[in-house]
């Protein structure tokens, strides 16, 4: 029957595409006039960032590190009392290291207690708490607590101010250099908006346990209560940070955050004209961050990705993912637009170590690369055994001698 069907099947075939030719062609014959073009797709407008009376600004988000909106950010101005949050965070990354604790007591010298400036107002002599000298500097801007934690921590101002140059470096600050902890004006002594963003990001993210303190609006010590003077706490609710500064020099600066729903963004705005101007052209960035821009959560850490071929291992894949999660702040409405690609590194061979890199992620929003990450081996695998290491030795020749011939 087959055989005989064949010759009869080829001879009825050309007959049957033609005719199934001229049924797909009636819907075209039939209708009247040229085909119109498709509708074009609404595309995404995202205004130009605001402009500002300022002398230098940043929009950063805090969670996926993307600038949204910048001017002057790498330019060198002086910091005035943004210095205290590089001051903050060192006493934050001690109370963290256990090396200090809220409640001990720190001697107050004539040396802190002289210091001019805003202050917090404690006394020559008297043993004062940690926790008031945090709340004092993030609060109160107290340039005597400055100098008080200063000694402290490093014996002296100056080794505190080299302390505080150390961390710059390694926070990747490239255009930041610090004399000492108050940001009292001293020659060679600056800072830049990028540089204050992304220390402000590892205050946030580094030491969540202490980031409320900069939410906090008024704080007393010595029966002297003093406001915060972020204006922005008592005028926008989803603002919780971080510090204002002021010299005649510096202008006007302020570095805030503020997280609405999933989103957190930090702005930096210096050398403006007045504490309200400072106020002002902060919440333009902010508005304008939160108005045109959303941060997508696209893996979380530990999420596997792969589970590519390893050769001689006690197990014959590697799980493979990120340690991180992996956020991507893109225009809103754009998601869709979002595309991952994974480059997995080619013939891995035990052992692996647990958080060992091999490979890519690549974000991509339409053609545009928004985003890389490390890929990482998220378990470790040892050495198998001699006869599974010569089995694989066998099948990992032939899998590539395969490969060359296709390939």
């Amino acid at each position: 029957m087959k055989a005989l069907c064949f010759p009869f099947c080829r001879r009825l075939l050309p007959v049957l595409l033609a005719c199934l030719a001229l049924l797909l062609t009636l819907p075209a014959l039939a209708q009247e006039g040229p085909t119109p073009d498709p509708a074009p797709q609404p595309q995404v407008l995202i205004p130009s960032p605001p402009q500002l009376a300022a002398s230098s600004w940043i929009l950063m988000d805090a969670d996926s590190g993307r600038v949204l909106a910048e001017h002057n950010a790498d330019e060198r101005l002086p910091p005035a009392s943004l210095t205290k949050l590089m001051t903050a965070y060192l006493v934050e990354r001690e109370l963290d290291r256990g090396n200090i604790a809220m409640d001990d007591t720190v001697p107050v010298s004539e040396n802190a207690w002289r210091t001019g400036g805003s202050k917090m107002f404690i006394e020559v002599g008297e043993r004062v708490s940690i926790r008031d000298l945090l709340y004092g500097i993030i609060i109160q801007s107290g340039n005597d607590a400055s100098v008080a934690v200063a000694e402290h921590l490093a014996g002296g101002e100056a080794p505190f101010a080299d302390l505080m140059n150390q961390h710059a470096d390694r926070l990747g600050l490239t255009n930041t250099s610090f004399r000492n902890a108050t940001g009292l004006p001293a020659e060679d002594h600056y800072s830049s908006a990028r540089d204050l963003a992304l220390l402000s990001r590892h205050i946030i993210q580094d030491y969540p346990e202490h980031y409320k303190i900069y939410a906090e609006k008024y704080f007393t010590y010595a029966d002297i209560r003093q406001p915060n003077r972020n204006r922005l706490l008592w005028r926008d609710p989803s603002v919780d940070g971080l510090k204002t500064g002021h010299t005649e020099a510096a202008g006007y600066c302020l570095v805030a955050s503020a997280k609405r729903d999933d989103m957190r963004l930090i702005s930096v705005v210096m050398g403006t004209s007045s504490e309200e101007a400072r106020a002002q052209e902060t919440q333009k960035l902010l508005s304008y961050g939160f108005r045109y821009f959303e941060t997508l959560k696209l893996y979380d850490r530990g999420s596997v990705l792969d589970t590519p071929r390893i050769w001689g291992g006690q197990s014959n894949q590697l799980r493979v993912g990120v340690d991180r999660d992996v956020v991507m702040t893109v225009p809103r409405s754009r998601n869709e637009e979002l595309t991952a690609a994974l480059e997995v590194q080619q013939d891995i061979e035990a052992p692996v170590s647990q958080g060992q890199r091999v490979g890519t992620l690549e974000v991509r929003l339409g053609e545009e690369v928004v985003g890389e990450q490390p890929l990482v081996a998220l378990e470790a695998i040892e050495e198998g055994g001699f006869f599974k290491k010569l089995i694989d030795q066998v099948q990992r020749f032939f899998s590539n001698l395969i490969g060359d011939w296709f390939g």
